[in-house]
């Protein structure tokens, strides 16, 4: 396990629905996943689970189905105290998890219903924190749009990629999105990631929203296209444009060249 007296790098990535978000986390975890003795929890926030697929890995249950097995146990009169409940909590979302060597894989599943249970959901989110605090790097990869930082379900990342195709529209969101962030967490930077670039675009030209600084463009990459199509596992990705800019990106922010 990481030494918990350090925090963990917990990289947020969000971005509009068709940019190529799932693809871009998927890099990044596989990045970070061959660095030596480092230790990688991968949260799919996204309702899609689709990072799971992008990683090879199968999902046996998500927290929305602990978090739905809990409320079906509490309604049976078999929820118990608080620390019996935080206890339950912690065994399920363990349970949930599943590992690939140095890295650990956990899914959200669907959106949280706030309902009756927020005191429950408050209980997921912090079982979540905790144990993010045991890994080195921590990537969300969340669902499109802005909700989820809106719900402030990202509090504790300290990087959020902003990740952007050279679009308008994809631009705007992430501007969306970064205004958001800046009222609900308090990360140590945020920046755009512009993705599927073609050598033909003028990159001088694409629009950056204000007060955001652009980490780096990934070039549009037909062996991700690939990947993407055929379902298979980025893992076992080979080296190429795409991935070889995601590396540097994420060298850059972590000072860690391997």
């Amino acid at each position: 396990m990481a030494d918990t007296d350090s925090a963990p790098l917990i990289f947020a990535v969000c971005g509009k629905g068709g940019v190529g978000k799932t693809s871009v986390s998927a890099m990044i975890a596989r990045v970070l996943a061959v660095r030596p003795g480092k230790r990688v929890l991968v949260i799919d926030a996204d309702p899609a689970v689709g990072l799971a697929t992008a990683l090879g890995i199968t999902v046996r249950k998500t927290v929305d189905d602990v978090r739905n097995g809990i409320i079906e146990g509490i309604k049976n009169g078999q929820g118990g105290d608080q620390s019996q409940l935080m206890g339950q909590i912690d065994y399920d979302i363990l349970d949930a998890m599943e590992e690939v060597e140095n890295l650990a894989f956990l899914a959200i599943g669907r959106p949280e219903d706030e309902g009756c249970y927020c005191r429950l959901n408050s209980f997921l989110r912090g079982m979540i924190g905790k144990l993010a605090a045991n890994f080195d790097y921590v990537v969300i990869d969340g669902e499109a749009g802005i909700e989820q930082v809106n719900r402030r379900v990202m509090e504790m990342i300290t990087h959020l990629l902003l990740v952007t195709d050279t679009s308008v529209k994809g631009h705007n969101v992430a501007g969306m999105i970064a205004e958001v962030a800046a009222r609900h967490t308090a990360c140590r930077e945020k920046g755009l990631l512009v993705n599927k670039v073609r050598p033909s675009d003028d990159t001088a030209r694409l629009p950056v929203p204000d007060g955001i600084s652009v980490l780096g463009y990934i070039p549009e990459d037909d062996v991700i296209r690939d990947f993407d199509g055929a379902g298979r596992s980025f893992f076992s990705l080979p080296d190429c444009g795409a991935l070889g800019a995601v590396k540097r990106v994420i060298a850059s922010l972590t000072g860690d060249v391997q």
